[in-house]
């Protein structure tokens, strides 16, 4: 068992995995940059060390200082979290070199996976279904307009090293696809330092769904279900929810399966997800893959019962899956999450500053994952995200209801928040009635008379 971790991130993520290191009876170590010196996941760890200045290239980016900070305090192992350095490869070697585990996939397989033009020729060489598209990065303009012809429009170019809705654009004609090429590969050299895109047969209204997966270092792989991440706004989750109500019972074996066997022949181990659209038809394409721990990780937990935060620990301590989780769980009852961001409700601009009120929603089914306080400073320089509110009911009827019940009761004061926004969602009969889409929002904004 290890001795002490290291947890590289902050905010509810880093009190997370405190709190399953606190019940292993593993000692914790917290880093904090010079703006979150008062942060609860500063004040649970068992130690504490400032690693600089507020802004994260200077603090939680910052990998000598991480490394520094785990020499230090003379640690076992780095948990990454989610962000920040959780899908840097070359963090992952730096803590290997240094003799300390990293608790991921390895850094070949996370570098692999990272560049999604290559995940996806991955993906398609494992018999996984892939949306139509470029076979690898496309290296100019001309060369997106014969590939676009190829494909049909509409298409959508995608940053190779994206993430979050960043480098990406979507063409519906020949005559804007030269100026969408190079605004997307601009911003995406500006986001990631890397301009390179791929291209992709874009579906009008997809259905967005993911699959949890567990690996160990044995070979080990098994899937624990999908979750429904169909509920985004500018193509970043608001709500998620397990399981999805597109996906049958024969579909998530065999979708399961397959997700296994590629798994395995790719030497992959720990937490991961695999990410999916699903057609108007009901056909499911792969899209890309995140190697580490997800925002929405906690409805899996609701639905399974299986702690992932324990287990991605167990798993890097060398035991075997079939030790950490004896049998693949059943799909107990519906969980939802809602993101709780400190965000105005309808302009969606930051809104950082001191909570002054904070009262949180209890009861049978109802969890709060959150690092925030009354009277705590919700900095502005970074993710937005304050809270997670996610209720698990026997159908997702019950899990709806729960959750209104929640949202009413949650009270966040001195800044604005997205709660107003969840419950105007939960009132609406299109999300309600489970039939909708990635579109969802905009139709939403739309009868709300929004932008």
């Amino acid at each position: 068992m290890f001795r002490k971790v290291l947890i590289a991130n902050r905010g509810e993520i880093a009190l997370r995995v405190i709190s399953a290191c606190k019940e292993m009876g593993i000692r914790t170590v917290a880093v904090y940059s010079e703006a979150d010196r008062n942060s609860l996941h500063v004040r649970f760890a068992d130690e504490a060390i400032c690693i600089g200045p507020a802004r994260s290239a200077e603090s939680y980016l910052n990998v000598p200082a991480v490394i520094s900070a785990a020499e230090i305090a003379d640690v076992d192992a780095i948990h990454p979290g989610y962000g920040l350095l959780s899908e840097n490869a070359n963090f992952a070697e730096v803590c290997r070199a240094s003799n300390i585990k990293f608790i991921g996939p390895p850094p070949e397989v996370t570098r692999m996976m990272g560049e999604k033009s290559t995940a996806r020729q991955t993906m398609k060489k494992a018999k996984v279904p892939i949306l139509p598209g470029s076979d690898g990065v496309i290296a100019n303009e001309d060369e997106a307009l014969e590939w676009a012809r190829s494909v049909g429009y509409p298409v959508i170019l995608k940053a190779v090293a994206g993430g979050g809705g960043r480098g990406m654009r979507i063409c519906r004609n020949a005559a804007e696809l030269p100026s969408m090429y190079q605004q997307a590969s601009t911003e995406a050299a500006n986001a990631f330092g890397n301009g390179d895109m791929y291209m992709e047969k874009f579906i009008e209204r997809p259905r967005h769904i993911e699959f949890q997966v567990l690996a160990d270092e044995h070979g080990n792989v098994m899937s624990l279900g999908e979750r429904e991440c169909s509920i985004q706004r500018r193509h970043q989750k608001l709500i998620e929810e397990a399981p999805s109500l597109q996906i049958t019972p024969k579909l998530r074996a065999e979708l399961g399966k397959v997700i296994e066997r590629s798994l395995k022949d790719i030497g992959y181990w720990n937490a991961g997800t695999i990410e999916f659209l699903m057609d108007e038809d009901g056909k499911i394409y792969f899209i890309e893959m995140n190697t580490r721990i997800q925002v929405e990780h906690c409805v899996t937990e609701m639905v399974t019962g299986v702690d992932l935060v324990k287990a991605q620990l167990r798993i890097a301590m060398g035991e075997k899956l079939s030790d950490i989780v004896p049998k693949v769980p059943e799909i107990r009852g519906h969980a939802i999450e809602c993101r709780i961001n400190a965000e105005h409700p309808e302009k969606f601009t930051p809104s950082a500053g001191k909570i002054t009120a904070f009262n949180l929603p209890g009861g049978n089914g109802v969890r709060v994952d959150t690092a925030q306080y009354a009277e705590g400073v919700v900095p502005p320089y970074y993710d937005s995200l304050i809270a997670k509110l996610i209720c698990h009911g026997k159908d997702r009827e019950e899990a709806m209801d729960k959750m209104q019940r929640a949202l009413s009761q949650f009270v966040v004061e001195g800044i604005h928040t997205t709660i107003p926004l969840h419950k105007k969602i939960f009132a609406d009969p299109e999300f309600r009635s489970g039939q909708f889409d990635t579109k969802f929002m905009e139709r939403f904004f739309e009868r709300q008379g929004q932008s």
